[in-house]
């Protein structure tokens, strides 16, 4: 290789020095052999591009924060790099201010800001101010001022929100009394809106949404067959596991079936596939009618002439009260035959045996209290739902808290109307 005289060929031979100094090595960057290249070619001088590792360590801050009295003063080029050392001098200098009313933030030496130290400055001087130090920006240059002006640097920092007092007992309950009131007058308001609707559907049957019931009954009664028919047969199978030793103690294994099948048709099938219906069909009416009305779809339909009660409700009323009674009889039977398994397979009961005593001890008017009792459960779970959607407002989080409202409450009621029937109809067969 032929080598320039001069500067030139001291600086090649650095270069082809320093090319066999390891990658790794700290401070330095592997560099190619002088001779595998056009820079070994053009002789020019590359002691530049190699770091000195002396010079590296040492190397200065391109910015300066100084305090003096009132004023902070920030100087060079503020970036991203160096913002953590930028935030740590600025804590540093403001720690304990001299002039406890008041400082200025001096920026006419800054060169530049980048978007992260201009969040820092907001985020101290927010600081100060609940520390009670009023701060200003001053001397802005013109090439920074977009950057103030989009990050509201010099605007009024937020003041501190108040401590909450915590709500005595009486402030409570009074807010809780309001939230019942309010809540009561729209309940009141949904059922007079409910009347009027069908009222109009009386005078007007064609002007309502009829189409939907078909697709509604097929979600709410053919989709929730499977989970009634486990739910109901595990209810029988338990029914009559529970008392098998009981009836076995007394010689009376046959009687399975009339514990089974009263418990089943009076109680335990409607109330059980009201629940069903109720977690899975009245939570979905809840979410969709809540969804259309924080989605201002509601207001849609009244805007183009259509009842949204007539539109909404009343087709999903109707689909309750025809989908839950047919329920009801499939978990009557399906839970009848819960307790046939365990009367086969315990207690040595033969399937004739027990279907003849299930025949002898389950009335017509047992499985018709069972019905009166889901056509109740389907007009709560129905009216619940669809006045727990109207009530939704504030997007999404107000759908959720409705829709968990939906199903607390009907339940609730469910309960409440079970027992309510139960008794009605023990006073009954008492008069009888």
């Amino acid at each position: 290789m032929r080598r320039s005289g001069g500067v030139g060929a001291s600086c090649l031979t650095a270069v082809e020095h320093v090319g066999a100094i390891p990658s790794n090595e700290p401070g330095r960057r592997a560099l190619r052999p002088a001779g595998s290249g056009n820079v070994a070619r053009s002789g020019a001088c590359l002691c530049s591009v190699v770091p000195s590792p002396v010079l590296s360590s040492e190397r200065e801050t391109s910015f300066a924060i100084e305090r003096a009295g009132g004023a902070l003063r920030l100087r060079g080029e503020l970036l991203m790099p160096e913002a953590a050392a930028i935030w740590r001098e600025l804590h540093r200098t403001t720690e304990r201010p001299e002039d406890g009313a008041r400082l200025t933030i001096d920026l006419s030496e800054a060169r530049a800001i980048d978007g992260a130290v201009m969040a820092l400055l907001v985020a101290l001087r927010t600081d100060l101010a609940a520390r009670g130090v009023k701060t200003e920006l001053a001397g802005t240059p013109e090439h920074l001022r977009p950057l103030v002006d989009l990050y509201e640097a010099d605007a009024e920092p937020p003041k501190p929100r108040a401590r909450r007092r915590p709500e005595s007992a009486i402030e409570q309950v009074g807010r809780a009394s309001l939230g019942a009131v309010q809540e009561l007058r729209a309940v009141v308001a949904f059922f007079g809106e409910m009347v009027v609707a069908i009222v109009g559907l009386v005078r007007h049957p064609r002007s309502g949404h009829w189409r939907e019931v078909p697709p509604l009954a097929e979600r709410t009664g053919a989709d929730a067959i499977p989970i009634v028919l486990l739910i109901n047969f595990l209810m029988g199978f338990v029914m009559a596991y529970q008392s098998a030793r009981q009836l076995k103690m007394y010689g009376a294994n046959l009687y399975v079936a009339d514990l089974v099948g009263i418990s089943v048709t009076r109680e335990l099938a409607p109330l059980m596939t009201a629940i069903i219906v109720c977690g899975r069909s009245g939570a979905a009416f809840a979410a969709e009618i809540g969804s259309m009305k924080v989605g201002e779809e509601v207001d849609a339909l009244r805007t183009i002439g259509l009842r949204p009660f007539a539109w909404l409700v009343v087709p999903r009323v109707i689909t309750l009260l025809l989908v839950l009674p047919a329920l009801t009889i499939v978990a009557d039977i399906i839970g009848v035959l819960g307790g046939l398994f365990v009367a086969v397979t315990s207690l040595d009961v033969t399937m004739r045996g027990y279907f003849i005593e299930t025949i002898k001890a389950v009335q017509p008017w047992d499985v018709g209290h069972g019905l009166v009792k889901s056509v109740a459960f389907a007009l709560a779970i129905g009216l619940i739902a669809c006045q727990q959607g109207f009530a939704a407002s504030g997007g999404a989080e107000g759908v959720g808290r409705r829709t968990t409202s939906t199903v607390v409450t009907s339940l609730f009621a469910l309960v409440v109307l079970d027992a309510l029937f139960t008794v009605m109809f023990r006073v009954l067969e008492g008069v009888s």
